[in-house]
């Protein structure tokens, strides 16, 4: 029997002499082989592996070696980011693989000038770097000739696809991509690269779009120690724990931390998470306070000042850089030692991703140590790496019920097409739900409130989608995610980042001081009518940042930490420090939290809980499904309900009766207000935009599961 051919030998001749001649490769790693075949077979396809893995060289090799095979011409190949700053990482990278054979890469986002944006609509490139939301400005803008420019499209790389399957700017892109099939008249291959996550085959599918079920399509995935999918439940790989020298401390507060950071590892590179940007600032003051050489990024600073940031701690080698997300996708800041993470992120997927940036040097370890800053956090890194060292990562779930997406996107395209026919809508996305006929009632809306108007069986713009939207061309309907109103901060004509108005706003004493880039800033000016407030640099003073509010954790995450306050935890070394408290908290509070039989209800006085550890959104639908005994001004919270303070068991006994027999259980409460923060709320009516917020909060499975688990009522009475 013949051996099997070396998929290695399918790649371009020129390219495998590039790759051990200038690259100094002696082999391909295991995800690059291993996706050669479905590449250049045209497959659409997932390639899931850890950071640092190759996925980037898993895509352009053979993607080049078909463009060379099948002798594609003018802009044939788009690669899609989620952030601009990934985008200027990857260009020079990608470029240079395409130049091997004659090729060119460019790059078009929202900093790319006019007459870059010119060079490229007269001289295509080969291979297109942009966004999303670029990618549909050049579909509606009236400079480009998309069918000149797109035409031509034969594939799509998504990189970091789960950051983008995750939230609303995965629905914006599953959409465009449709349009530009449209544009192309062909099925465009689209291949994904992702971070490990709990559900491949959903994320193929998720991928796919409207292809999914007639196009083939492939996970790809390396073999070995901890890098095998997790089933589609999120659940463990079959493989063990994937490798890592954690450490878990407890220190008590962000100026412990600093001095924690200031004092290990010096002269090593390291690279501090933290999961606000308000932590970002305050940290960043105490390290340089103590003499450290810092560097910040969050993504309230200038895209120049986290450019500088970045830039010279790659560069340096005894300094610290303290980010939030901003650096966890892939981002190049060289050569790493060290990551320390302040308190704990809210997924697995996210740890993975941070600790993945260190251990690149042979003879290195991935590595990553924990400072927390209380017991809460405390708790919930514990259940993090407990769950990290089962294997087990979150699966990417899109957002339900978009139809606020949808609202953008008919306008969207009536704007690329300039009459659409008003029978015909559907077809631009070739089926896909939800953007097909089920949006008919979204679209009557469009035109009863004068967003389109109708004349002859053709849609139009209207008045009232230009009054809302159709400033700078149409450029805020591209963009699918909401920012709150941001003013510019800047220190004579150089801008420093921008800033929360509600920090200007409130009142206070004394000089009003800010707290961005790690430095105090008084004001001295603020431009309302322009937004910019004008700062110069001081040394002391109480300085404020303002941060958003974190949102709440996961089912599985919450639950995690139950089983860690009954006796559970990670293998990972813990401190002393760290070691004491989780011990206090399990003796001294742990009997009455949780109970290893079921869930607990609780009474303090007039405060009743009911400890579910069910997870944020769990909780609120727990809530809105049992009105008759929770508390309806209390908030839930990630572990606990609040209870009527004259809850009586029969009264519970009878609430619990009443779900269990009722046709479904209820999405929790939205106040209309909340609906602000969905972008293009404005094109729906109000009843869908409230039942879209709704339906994102509520978590029916975890709320399920609590509702049928035994309860331990007052501590003493049981059902």
């Amino acid at each position: 029997m013949a051996p099997a051919a070396d998929p290695v030998d399918r790649l371009d001749p020129v390219v495998l002499h590039h790759v051990v001649n200038t690259l100094g490769w002696s082999d391909l790693r295991p995800l690059q082989r291993a996706a050669v075949e479905p590449v250049m077979d045209g497959d659409d396809a997932v390639l899931l592996a850890p950071t640092a893995s190759g996925k980037t060289e898993a895509a352009c090799l053979p993607v080049l070696s078909a463009m060379a095979a099948q002798k594609w011409t003018g802009t044939s190949v788009l690669y899609l980011c989620p952030l601009k700053a990934l985008l200027n990482n990857l260009v020079a990278r990608v470029d240079g693989y395409a130049q091997w054979l004659g090729r060119r890469a460019a790059l078009w986002h929202g900093d790319t000038g006019e007459s870059a944006r010119q060079r490229i609509r007269t001289d295509r490139p080969d291979i297109l770097l942009t966004t999303p939301e670029s990618l549909e400005a050049m579909l509606i803008g009236v400079k480009t000739d998309h069918a000149h420019l797109l035409g031509g499209i034969r594939a799509v790389v998504v990189d970091e696809v789960h950051a983008f399957a995750g939230d609303d700017r995965g629905w914006h892109l599953l959409a465009v991509l449709e349009r530009l099939q449209r544009v192309t008249r062909r099925p465009i291959q689209r291949i994904g690269l992702s971070a490990t996550v709990g559900n491949p085959q959903q994320l193929l599918t998720w991928l796919q779009g409207s292809g999914a079920g007639s196009r083939p399509g492939r996970i790809v995935a390396p073999e070995g120690p901890g890098t095998s999918p997790a089933p589609s439940d999120g659940g463990p790989p079959a493989a063990g724990p994937p490798p890592g020298d954690v450490v878990l401390d407890y220190v008590g507060s962000l100026a412990n931390a600093a001095k924690v950071i200031a004092t290990l590892h010096r002269g090593e590179k390291r690279l501090v998470f933290c999961d606000s940007r308000r932590q970002v600032e305050e940290l960043g003051a105490a390290l340089r306070a103590r003499d450290v050489t810092v560097f910040l990024s969050h993504a309230s600073l200038s895209a120049a000042e986290r450019s500088r940031s970045e830039q010279a701690f790659a560069e340096a080698r005894d300094c610290v850089i303290v980010a939030t997300s901003t650096l966890e996708l892939g981002i190049d800041v060289g050569d790493l030692d060290r990551v320390v993470q302040i308190d704990s992120p809210a997924t697995v997927a996210s740890f993975l991703q941070r600790i993945g940036r260190t251990g690149r040097r042979p003879g290195t370890n991935r590595n990553c140590l924990f400072l927390t800053t209380d017991k809460g956090t405390l708790l919930q890194a514990s259940a993090l790496l407990l769950l990290w060292e089962r294997g087990w990562v979150e699966p990417v779930v899109p957002p339900p019920e978009p139809r606020h997406l949808v609202a953008q996107q008919l306008l969207s395209v009536t704007l690329q097409e300039h009459r659409l026919g008003d029978r015909l809508w559907a077809d631009q996305w070739n089926g896909l739900a939800p953007f097909d006929r089920s949006a008919a009632p979204i679209l009557r809306h469009l035109t009863d409130e004068g967003f389109l108007d109708t004349d002859g069986g053709m849609l139009f713009i209207g008045q009232e989608a230009e009054r809302r939207f159709g400033r700078r061309h149409f450029i805020e309907l591209t963009a699918s995610f909401t920012a709150p109103p941001q003013f510019t901060v800047l220190s004579g004509r150089a801008e420093i980042g921008r800033m929360d108005p509600a920090v200007l706003t409130e009142e206070r004493p004394g000089p009003r001081r800010l707290l961005l880039a790690g430095r105090s800033w008084q004001v001295n000016h603020i431009d309302w009518g322009r937004k910019r407030v004008f700062v110069e640099p001081v040394d002391s003073g109480v300085a404020k940042w303002s941060g958003g509010t974190p949102s709440g954790l996961s089912h599985a995450l919450t639950r995690a930490m139950r089983e860690v306050l009954l006796r559970a935890g990670p293998a990972v070394a813990l401190t002393r420090r760290a070691e004491s408290h989780l011990r206090e908290w399990r003796e001294e509070q742990g009997p009455q939290l949780v109970h290893p039989d079921g869930t607990l209800v609780t009474r303090q006085g007039n405060d009743v809980r009911w400890w579910t550890w069910a997870g944020y959104r769990a909780n609120a639908t727990l809530g809105a499904t049992l009105p008759s005994v929770t508390d309806p001004v209390q908030r839930p919270t990630d572990c606990w309900v609040r209870l009527r303070e004259d809850l009586t068991p029969e009264m519970w006994r009878a609430a619990l009766a009443t779900a269990e027999a009722g046709p479904a259980l209820v999405l929790p409460d939205v106040d209309e207000r909340a609906v602000r923060g969905l972008k293009f709320s404005a094109a729906l009516p109000l009843r869908l935009a409230v039942a879209t917020v709704a339906a994102r909060l509520a978590d029916f499975d975890g709320a399920r599961a609590a509702l049928t688990e035994p309860t331990r009522l007052h501590t003493a009475e049981s059902r």
